[in-house]
């Protein structure tokens, strides 16, 4: 017993010493720091766990007092693993049109439609005033009923065999003209109403009555379609996966603000490598849904590697000490349940799980919870 507390005086001792040491206050020290702490609390805990062994032998009423630590554990088995590539994305329409006038524009003289709103494709969406044109057809209509009473008597005393042939083809040619001007400015009147491009959804009216509305003002102030009933996702992938990722290949797409995720393919890659970024460009088409929206950000997550019988722990039962990486499983022992360091070496891993690539065997009984602390060797028990 002597032993154990001259060991546990130690790390006390090392422990104050390696606080009081203000060497290297860097962020990667204090790391370096800790993982050295946590190394040396390993290293006497399996000190004190073969000192606890020689004394049960020695003295068997000591063994009696130990008591078990409470842990859970998990049975390894062998399960499908699979990495992705995760890439910052966003929603995009595959349709978006911008309403623009027929003619010149002019001033807005009503609007029929607002932000919000679902329209059809040909749908009047708004009217611009067409006051100059319509003055001119007001004077235009009068000389086309004089000419048509004209060309009516002409034709009336022609049939009588009064006048000449002339007169009669010259007021069937002021007729004819007045009717031309008229539907050109019927025509220009029409193009003084607005109509809807496609089929969408009014993303933005930012344009008021009164104000001027013409093409080259239209994508600054007027009203965008957007059809999301055709959506897409797109992302940039770094270059250096190029040879993975390919039209047809299977994605995860995640939406963090909605939390929603759901299968995809790939159906289409860039053809170019951005020089600055050095990547290449993807999009996947996506099913109608009224929660997804344009510019909503997602997450693309392209598988890369899959291994259908690994062995796989959660990330933080991984433990490190001066012999590598390690893990703690319960082992029967002469009827009793003891903590065990199994030695591992890694493969991958994604969000919180990771791969074990050796060190482990299906049936082994890992301990997920009550780890923290625990020493090799140390009595266990997963009852409360």
């Amino acid at each position: 017993m002597h032993k154990i507390i001259t060991i546990v005086a130690l790390f006390a001792v090392v422990l104050l010493a390696a606080c009081g040491n203000n060497g290297d206050n860097t962020l990667q020290g204090k790391k370096k720091k800790l993982e050295d702490l946590k190394a040396q609390q390993i290293k006497l805990n399996e000190d004190i766990a073969k000192l606890q062994a020689d004394i049960a032998k020695l003295d068997p009423s000591a063994a009696q007092e130990a008591k078990a630590k409470l842990v859970a554990i998990t049975t390894v088995q062998p399960d499908t693993f699979t990495h992705y590539i995760d890439l910052q994305g966003k929603v995009d329409a595959e349709n978006i049109a911008y309403v623009t006038p027929q003619n010149q524009g002019g001033q807005v003289q009503a609007i029929y439609v607002k932000q919000g709103d679902y329209v059809k494709k040909g749908q009047l969406l708004m009217k611009l005033n067409n006051e100059a044109a319509t003055t001119q057809l007001g004077p235009l209509q009068v000389q086309l009923n004089n000419a048509e009473d004209i060309l009516r008597r002409r034709q009336t005393l022609w049939q009588q065999g009064i006048g000449t042939e002339v007169e009669l083809t010259n007021a069937r040619a002021t007729v004819e003209g007045l009717q031309k001007q008229i539907n050109a400015i019927n025509v220009q009147l029409g193009q003084y109403n607005v109509y809807a491009p496609m089929s969408g959804v009014a993303e933005t009216v930012n344009i008021k009555v009164g104000e001027t509305f013409s093409p080259q003002t239209a994508t600054i102030a007027g009203i965008q379609i957007v059809n999301i009933s055709n959506l897409k996702v797109t992302a940039n992938v770094p270059e250096n996966y190029l040879g993975q990722v390919k039209e047809g290949s299977n994605i995860r797409i995640s939406f963090p603000d909605i939390n929603k995720t759901i299968n995809a393919k790939v159906s289409l890659t860039g053809k170019v490598i951005d020089p600055n970024s050095r990547s290449f460009y993807i999009e996947a088409h996506l099913p109608s849904d009224n929660s997804f929206h344009p510019n909503q950000i997602a997450v693309v997550q392209i598988q890369d590697y899959s291994n259908k019988g690994a062995i796989t722990v959660p990330v933080n039962t991984l433990q490190t000490d001066e012999e590598g990486k390690f893990v703690l499983v319960a082992v029967n022992e002469n009827g009793k349940l003891i903590a065990r360091k199994r030695t591992v070496a890694m493969g991958k891993m994604y969000d919180d799980t990771l791969e074990i690539t050796s060190g482990l065997q299906p049936g082994d009984q890992i301990i997920t919870q009550g780890y923290q602390g625990l020493y090799d060797g140390q009595l266990i028990t997963t009852k409360a």
